[in-house]
């Protein structure tokens, strides 16, 4: 371990916060109030720390930075080994950016066990920012099923009337699929004699065992994602969590599965992945249309807003495998935008539903007239979900279909009509909440968004108007590191077809 240990410092600050949590002691209101101030300044002082790594970090280098390696388990070469490239580093700062943010969205809207509810997120941000820095596949796996545990309480205990069923259901769809997953990394550590990442990235795998490795990455990784047709415990899971828990699960969580293929299905089994592209890119087409048919006739936001989000991520999933520059740097800022604009949706959800207590479309209508700042924000980020040029949805979108027009016109040119269906179904759900006449009672005393509210949607507004008007800085902190695994991939798949003309 050298220099100042970056990671490690970030990965466990919010369990130092967590500590001073457990010690509150008093009144009830009084633990809460604690608790909720001790929450915001350790997930602040973890933001800051996050920005370091960015500040620090070298765009032009080759391969991992703020590396940090110590023997964990030394009889099995199993090694506490955390470090950070170009693809990573974003989902870091995501994660720790939006920590933040859902303990500001809780400020007034939780108001029992707020001292346990504030400890389940700062564990999972721990949580989150392991998964993301792991460079051993024992420590990856550790941190990437841990997740499960404190979003499976935060949904089952501060949840909706059917939060029991979501929170069972939720846990035992991406547990069910992780098994195979570790079926996988045990049988890469004994082929490859090792758990370490940084070197299974270099490892040639067999052509036959590929596809199997493959596959069982991909059980895991397709419901994380989550992909058609494994998704149906998304829409579920976001309806009953929390307004923070949707926030976290579709900001950070459904990140793991894109995260998953870029750091282990496409470097490491490169044949296979060839190999099934053009099964990746059929669900990933069928995810963008059937899911945005399905939002489209949704009368529940927070609905509407889930099945948005499979769409989303089947412009994720295609930009992967198309394994062009354009594709997986698009992939990577669409899941960057993704859990900036989907989280700022489901805030923008939490904010009337807080008022309203409904997240039924047909509740509203005619908000404009008494909530003008709320109409601007929710513009902002419906506009952004849409792909407008100028937002950050608009670059990802765009880089992924330039990427799979490259791989494949057809298909591009079929994922190109979810841009379509995507305006249809924000619009829709915009004009019916948000304009029109005043006309229910319960409404015209509404409020318009408070200065905590304002503090909360301020970052995410920046951010989505500066990723879209110059994503420079994103894309060039990941460059070094997509042309890394491409060229990986594309020499793996070259040979691989060699042997195969020889075998002829």
């Amino acid at each position: 371990m050298t220099g100042f240990p970056w990671l490690s410092v970030v990965t466990f600050a919010p369990l130092v916060g967590v500590a001073f949590i457990l010690l509150i002691r008093g009144e009830p209101d009084v633990v809460a109030r604690n608790a909720k101030g001790v929450a915001l300044w350790t997930s602040l002082i973890t933001f800051v720390v996050s920005l370091g790594l960015w500040i620090n970090f070298d765009p032009t280098a080759s391969g991992f930075q703020f590396e940090e390696k110590v023997l964990w388990m030394p009889a099995f070469d199993i090694a506490y080994h955390l470090g950070v490239d170009g693809i990573s580093l974003f989902f870091v700062i995501l994660s720790t950016l939006l920590t933040v943010l859902c303990v500001g969205a809780s400020w007034e809207s939780v108001k029992d066990r707020v001292k346990e509810y504030m400890i389940a997120f700062l564990i999972l941000e721990t949580l989150m920012i392991g998964m993301f820095s792991s460079l051993d596949l024992i420590l990856f796996y550790v941190f990437f099923e841990g997740v499960l545990i404190p979003m499976f309480v935060i949904i089952g205990v501060w949840g909706g009337p059917r939060r029991n069923y979501a929170a069972f259901k939720f846990f035992l769809y991406t547990l069910t699929g992780s098994v195979l997953m570790l079926l996988a990394i045990l049988t890469m550590a004994f082929q490859a004699g090792t758990t370490d990442i940084t070197k299974l990235l270099t490892h040639d795998f067999p052509i036959s065992l590929q596809p199997w490795l493959w596959l069982a990455f991909f059980a895991s990784f397709a419901v994380k994602v989550p992909m058609w047709p494994v998704h149906t415990w998304l829409p579920d899971a976001h309806v009953e969590a929390p307004t923070a828990g949707s926030v976290i699960l579709a900001g950070v969580l459904l990140k793991f599965g894109g995260y998953g293929f870029l750091r282990f299905s496409l470097p490491m089994f490169p044949v296979a992945s060839a190999d099934f592209a053009p099964f990746i890119y059929g669900l990933s087409v069928v995810a963008i249309i059937y899911t945005s048919l399905v939002a489209l006739a949704q009368e529940d936001m927070k609905k509407l807003i889930a099945y948005s989000s499979v769409a989303h991520m089947g412009f994720v999933t295609l930009g992967t495998f198309t394994a062009t520059i354009q594709g997986i740097e698009g992939a990577v800022i669409q899941m960057l935008s993704h859990g900036v604009v989907s989280a700022a949706l489901f805030l923008v959800v939490g904010v009337v539903y807080d008022r309203m207590h409904s997240r039924d479309i047909a509740t509203y209508g005619g908000l404009v007239h008494r909530m003008p700042v709320y109409a601007l924000v929710f513009m902002i980020f419906m506009l952004a979900s849409v792909g407008l040029p100028g937002t950050s949805g608009f670059v990802g979108e765009f880089l992924v279909l330039v990427g799979a027009f490259k791989a494949n016109s057809w298909v591009a040119a079929l994922a190109a009509t979810g841009v379509i269906l995507g305006a249809a179904y924000m619009l829709y759900l915009y004009r019916r909440v948000i304009f029109g006449k005043l006309t229910k009672e319960d409404l015209k005393s509404i409020t318009d968004l408070s200065p905590r509210e304002m503090a909360v949607f301020a970052p995410l507004v920046l951010i989505v108007i500066f990723m879209g008007v110059y994503p420079i800085p994103f894309l060039d902190a990941m460059h070094v590191s997509v042309e890394n695994l491409i060229e990986r991939y594309e020499t793996a798949v070259a040979a691989a077809e060699q042997i195969r003309l020889a075998a002829r």
